[in-house]
Formats: C-alpha cells, sequence, structure tokens
C-alpha cells in the first residue's frame, strides 16, 4: 500500500477519503464556497498539499453524479498531480447546465453554487512508469498503419 501524505493549509481542509474500502477514487472537498459561471472554467480549492512519493501520481477525476445530475466536470480531466508538486491542489470544474437535470431546490440563480465541504472531485493514485525518449528513423508497421494517416476517429465515430 502507497502512503500519500497531505498537509492542510485550511482550517477547514478534509483529508480525501474512500466512500468504500474497495473504492479506486477518494472523495476530495472544496475548502470555500465557490459560484460556478455556466461554461467558465473555476478553480476550487482544496486547502491540501500533496506529498506523493516518486513513482506515483494522483490523477484528478470528476464525481460521476455531479456529471450526470448536475452537468459540472473537472474540465482537464484527468489532472496530474506530480509527485513533485508540493502547492495546494486546486480542481478546475466546469458547469454546463444544458446537462441539468430536474433537481427539486435548485442550487443555483445565475450559476451554480459550490459549498464549503462539498464533495467536487475523487483523487486515484496511480503509478508512473519512467521512460526515456529518443528520435527513431522508422516507426515500424502495426494493424492500424493504414487506416491511422486519417489521424483522430480514423477508426470510425461508432
Amino acid at each position: 500500500m502507497v502512503k500519500i501524505g497531505f498537509k492542510k493549509i485550511h482550517t477547514d481542509a478534509k483529508l480525501p477519503v474512500k466512500a468504500h474500502a474497495s473504492d479506486a477514487g477518494m472523495d476530495v472537498y472544496a475548502v470555500e464556497k465557490t459560484m460556478l459561471s455556466p461554461f467558465v472554467p473555476t478553480l476550487v480549492r482544496t486547502g491540501l498539499v500533496p506529498c506523493i512519493p516518486a513513482g506515483y501520481e494522483i490523477q484528478v477525476r470528476p464525481r460521476s453524479g455531479l456529471a450526470l445530475k448536475q452537468g459540472i466536470t473537472v474540465l482537464n480531466t484527468p489532472g496530474t498531480v506530480d509527485s513533485g508538486y508540493r502547492s495546494e491542489i486546486g480542481v478546475i470544474l466546469m458547469w454546463m447546465p444544458m446537462s441539468y437535470i430536474n433537481q427539486e431546490e435548485p442550487k443555483y440563480d445565475m450559476g451554480y453554487i459550490i459549498d464549503k465541504g462539498d464533495r467536487i472531485a475523487q483523487f486515484v493514485v496511480a503509478p508512473v512508469l519512467a521512460c526515456e525518449t529518443c528520435e527513431v528513423e522508422d516507426v515500424g508497421t502495426s494493424d492500424r498503419s493504414e487506416v491511422g494517416h486519417n489521424g483522430f476517429g480514423s477508426t470510425g465515430m461508432k
């Protein structure tokens, strides 16, 4: 088991926590009230500074319930927190109100309110393989050599 340390730099910061022992992700919380405006990337503070061992990263991912029910996602998903990073982790959220579906008591007027203590994302710890890059003269062929020349979506959209 890998141990990830966090320094709380805000009095209301909460350590990430798994809802269930078998979960891959740990819920992470906002430390202050933040208004999300439609389609505007917004940095939401966690109040946490990580101490990640070399050879690992934290991936910042959306919470599926927020995405489906509220249209809120992590914009640069998955975000990467490198092992050498030693500043506060912020989560870049974006609210897309067109995916907003039937909430009995809306939390927004001209924006969506993230309250202090709300679960805003999840952290997944993942190993990082060491690699070295080099220039080559020939990349060889693969079973995608012929279809790959069309770029993104070259194997079809469905």
